[in-house]
């Protein structure tokens, strides 16, 4: 901490007082208090009971926080420590949405500058943890299989912390609120074959397939011959143990592979990708369905499961917290992208399910078990790793909860002249 020696750190408390009252003043969306670093509390007047408390933990804690004003110096003071939610830290998130959305006028906008100039400035925390640095042309094979092992090569272990038994990464599919985490995410993986219609002896792939956990269901549970392609070493390896201790190596197997690498003679009848397309990238998103649909036999269908943006309202422009520190090169695109680029490559657009609310409680039962295995987690990574996983994780639910984020599951056929072999109703789906 850069600090003149001539300054206690109580001395920089009206300044931070001063700062608060005119940013904050007029917050009333979500009630909190904000407990300074000397002990002092602030709170917006006539607040009531708060839903969390923020902590500043320096002098210098606002000046991490806002300068410049946007997402990333946000999350960035948080993950280093700069300051901490103590309470309701999903309720922060409606907190921070208003804050990043108030609307000064120039003269509050040069009185907070000018405050937060006052204020001790950064020190050199940044450097304990440097987020990967992609070179070469962006979503070019290479460089994709570097961002994604970026996130999902961290730690087997790691994600065995907080996901459930089958390792599932991705949206459960709950029948009620309540429902346990590992019950929902079976329901998915159910849901996502009858979806598919799975049948005895067909062969099916799984683009994106994690840790294998839907293959092996669809193997064991629908008699299919499943593949499933991951550009994650780890992922695979977990996979083909778990496949072997299932003796399901005739029927199920994972390879490490880009989906651009597929060549595969004999086709098949039924496509799965889950999670996957949004590391895809609008520039190679036709590249994707293309390769989909020269994969797929005539009357076969692709499952698509994907997070997608609302198109009216965009992620804030700048420099993003998820791209820097989770998921480098990722893009979020609007559904309408997405299904007007499968339609241009020959899909016939057979049904679309948006499963945000699922996602929000899915999220909220991963934060819940990080939490809960806090110093494991540490023990495995660092402090900075689980500060950097508990926020993109909170931060995402409350974007499926408000509708700024959403998950969809698009059912995509390849017809042939016009027979998409698919039945009347949806029926058999619900049984």
């Amino acid at each position: 901490m850069e600090m003149n020696a001539r300054h206690h750190p109580d001395s920089w408390v009206p300044t931070g007082l001063e700062f608060l009252q005119t940013l904050l003043g007029q917050c009333r969306k979500v009630s909190f208090v904000v407990r300074l670093w000397d002990g002092s509390s602030w709170s917006p007047p006539g607040a009531a009971e708060p839903c969390f408390t923020v902590v500043l933990k320096h002098p210098g804690a606002l000046r991490r926080m806002f300068w410049p004003p946007n997402h990333l110096t946000l999350g960035q003071a948080y993950i280093f420590d700069d300051f901490d939610i103590e309470g309701d830290l999903f309720a922060s998130f409606d907190f921070a949405d208003e804050l990043l959305g108030l609307r000064l006028d120039l003269a509050d906008k040069l009185r907070l500058s000018r405050l937060l100039r006052r204020l001790p400035g950064r020190n050199n925390a940044d450097s304990q943890h440097q987020p990967i640095r992609l070179r070469g042309r962006r979503h070019a094979p290479e460089r994709d299989a570097r961002a994604v092992t970026y996130h999902y090569n961290l730690s087997n272990d790691f994600f065995r912390l907080w996901l459930d038994e089958r390792m599932i990464y991705s949206c459960a599919y709950f029948t009620c609120a309540d429902q346990s985490l590992a019950a929902a995410q079976e329901q998915k993986l159910d849901y996502l074959c009858r979806k598919l219609r799975l049948r005895p002896g067909e062969r099916l792939l799984d683009i994106g397939c994690g840790w294998g956990g839907l293959i092996l269901h669809a193997a064991q549970n629908y008699g299919v011959d499943a593949t499933g392609i991951t550009l994650s070493a780890p992922q695979a390896q977990w996979a083909r143990e778990r496949i072997s201790q299932a003796g399901m190596e005739q029927r199920c197997r994972v390879e490490v592979m880009d989906y651009r690498q597929l060549q595969a003679a004999q086709g098949y009848d039924k496509i799965v990708s889950v999670g996957m397309c949004e590391h895809v990238g609008a520039k190679k998103l036709s590249e994707y369905f293309s390769q989909a649909f020269r994969l797929l036999r005539p009357r076969g269908v692709f499952l698509n499961h994907g997070i997608a943006v609302h198109s009216h309202h965009p992620p804030p422009g700048g420099p993003s917290f998820i791209d820097r520190y989770v998921f480098p090169d990722g893009e979020l695109l609007p559904i309408a992208t997405t299904l007007n680029t499968a339609e241009g490559c020959g899909f016939e657009v057979r049904d679309l399910e948006n499963l945000r609310e699922h996602y929000a409680l899915t999220l909220r039962h991963w934060v819940r078990n990080l939490e809960s295995r806090h110093a494991e987690a540490v023990r495995l990574t660092n402090e900075l790793t689980y500060r950097i996983w508990r926020i993109y994780m909170a931060g995402s639910a409350h974007g499926f909860a408000s509708g700024s984020l959403n998950l969809y599951q698009a059912l995509l056929a390849k017809a042939e002249g016009g027979d998409s072999g698919l039945p009347l109703t949806r029926s058999d789906w619900y049984r």
